[in-house]
């Protein structure tokens, strides 16, 4: 493990010299001139599904690390990876709202964008764990540009040394107004599972954020608390190896945390909202 801790410091060093760079705001392009109006109106098209920034990590999602890595091979076409039925997915959301869980649904990545930036307030700070989910659907490109909220993962990269960075994720990092993150499963009966390495995540989510959204696609929903384990363990820890691997250059991850939570805060009930995606996101 302290080789791993190592490797990875070493990573987000470098990381954080790109997220000074990343954080510059991009010269919009000039708009085309309007075409002439036509003589006869066209028929009306069907409204397109919203759009959502690029994803700048795709070679980071579950696809592109399974075609590159072979360790993560056999899992390619893992019933994990595929969207459920209508009625699981409509029984997951019933089960979040049974447990006091705020639920928001959005049928695609593009509408899944907007419903995000609409439910965090301007002024907010906002911080997000590593999320495949949110690079999908291209909310860590847009926190990388100007926003009308306070991007405190931007200002905890800025930070070059490690011990300092560290202490910023611990402080600044989990006490946002908005935590961003996603989960490794969701069950049925309307619970959330996830895992990490380093404990910041779960230490955000259960307590110290103002408030968490997590942004999960239906590919995540199992049928209870012990397949939703056995996902995590199975199917998300060497997906996130995979990543790892070509992030960090290490040879795993592991999970040295995992949360369950079975319910609501009965103290601050809409503290947790959870925007759930009719789409395969993350893993």
């Amino acid at each position: 493990m302290p080789s791993l801790w190592k490797k990875i410091k070493n990573s987000l060093k470098s990381d954080s010299s790109k997220a000074k760079k990343a954080a510059a705001p991009v010269a919009a392009k000039p708009a085309a001139a309007a075409a002439p109006a036509a003589a006869v109106a066209a028929p009306a098209a069907k409204a397109a599904a919203p759009a959502h920034p690029e994803n700048t990590h795709a070679n980071h999602t579950f696809e592109a690390l399974a075609k590159a890595d072979a360790q993560l091979a056999p899992l390619a076409d893992s019933h994990y990876t595929k969207v459920v039925s209508a009625e699981r997915f409509n029984a997951a959301k019933a089960g979040l709202e049974a447990n006091g869980f705020k639920v928001h649904v959005a049928n695609s990545r593009g509408e899944a964008f907007e419903t995000l930036k609409s439910l965090i307030p301007a002024g907010s700070s906002v911080n997000n764990a590593h999320s495949t989910s949110l690079e999908e659907i291209g909310f860590i490109t847009y926190l990388k540009g100007e926003t009308p909220w306070n991007n405190v993962h931007a200002q905890i990269l800025a930070e070059t040394d490690y011990a300092k960075q560290g202490e910023l994720r611990r402080t600044i990092g989990t006490t946002v107004d908005y935590y961003l993150t996603s989960m490794s499963a969701v069950t049925e009966d309307g619970k959330l599972a996830h895992s990490d390495l380093s404990g910041s995540k779960v230490g955000g989510v259960a307590f110290a954020a103002g408030n968490v959204i997590v942004v999960v696609g239906s590919n995540k929903i199992v049928k209870d608390e012990d397949e939703a384990w056995k996902r995590t363990n199975e199917f998300a820890l060497p997906a996130e190896s995979a990543r790892a691997r070509d992030a960090y250059g290490v040879p795993a991850s592991a999970i040295t945390h995992y949360e369950v939570i079975s319910k609501a805060n009965p103290f601050n009930p809409n503290r947790i909202q959870v925007l759930l995606v009719n789409e395969a996101l993350g893993f």
